[in-house]
């Protein structure tokens, strides 16, 4: 049994916002999570949205920068936001780039050397941080969505369709919609997964979705003054949905670009989405 421990504690719109720690078994290493659990959970078990965050992030910028409570209290919800990958290693260049090591999982599972070790971030938020979160945390087992932002936005898409009877809602704000064929992802998967593109693909969420479209309804949303558009490729997305019949729901917010700023402006609109589907 994991043994969490308690990092912070602070009352926040009549619930409570935690942050866990704990020695991960899938990634080797202690990890970190933050948890806001509603004035609800004291009484019963209430449903989760799962929030995975972007690059160069920890589980702290949502936390701080999203506004998610407020929202999160008025419906009940309970919100669970793991960090972004392991840290403090010192694997070769685990502090080199942006795109690779530290804060930069991809929430995949890596295969090569020196990352397989520890970059096991796929298994440690689909199986081992729902473990965890069920055992103990007063959180309905059965009731649970997930949602991110950029790289977290790929990483939510990526587990909602991979594991759609897990999720009973997935939504994403500017996610990256093409790992392998996006930069960012480029450089990332040739690190984690080797030179075989084939590899890559299983990871991409336009292709999973040209092959094999989700049951979800999927929620997007993208500021269309993002500097990075060109990484995001989200008309791969978008091409891809039209393809296969995936139901989407893509929002370009005119003006709006990649920060915390956007997705505080609209955090509000993607709660209530999943609450009217978890509740």
């Amino acid at each position: 049994m994991t043994d969490l421990q308690l990092v912070s504690e602070t009352k926040s719109f009549g619930g409570l916002q935690r942050t866990y720690e704990h020695e991960s078994e899938s990634c080797k290493c202690t990890m970190r999570f933050g948890v806001f659990l509603p004035e609800e959970a004291t009484r019963a078990p209430v449903p989760a949205l799962y929030w995975l965050s972007g690059l160069t992030c920890t589980e702290e910028n949502f936390i701080v920068k999203s506004g998610a409570q407020r929202y999160a209290a008025e419906l009940g919800l309970a919100l669970i936001v793991p960090d972004t990958s392991p840290r403090g290693l010192d694997l070769p260049g685990e502090d080199d780039r942006i795109d690779v090591g530290t804060g930069a999982s991809f929430y995949i599972n890596a295969t090569q050397c020196p990352w397989a070790t520890h970059y096991q971030m796929y298994d440690y938020v689909a199986k081992e941080l729902v473990e965890i979160s069920n055992t103990h945390l007063p959180i309905d087992a059965n009731r649970k969505s997930i949602s991110g932002h950029s790289m977290g936005g790929h990483g939510a898409l990526l587990l909602g369709i991979r594991r759609p009877d897990q999720y009973v809602s997935v939504s994403a704000f500017s996610p990256i919609c093409s790992v392998s064929r996006s930069e960012w992802g480029r450089h990332a998967m040739e690190q984690y997964l080797g030179p075989d593109e084939n590899t890559w693909r299983e990871y991409n969420v336009s292709e999973l979705i040209r092959r094999h479209p989700s049951k979800h309804v999927l929620l997007i949303d993208q500021g269309n003054a993002d500097p990075f558009l060109k990484e995001l490729r989200l008309g791969d997305l978008k091409s891809a949905c039209k393809a296969s019949g995936q139901q989407l729901i893509c929002t370009e917010r005119k003006g709006y670009d990649h920060s915390y700023f956007f997705v505080s402006t609209f955090i509000g609109n993607h709660l209530r989405f999943h609450a009217e589907a978890l509740l």
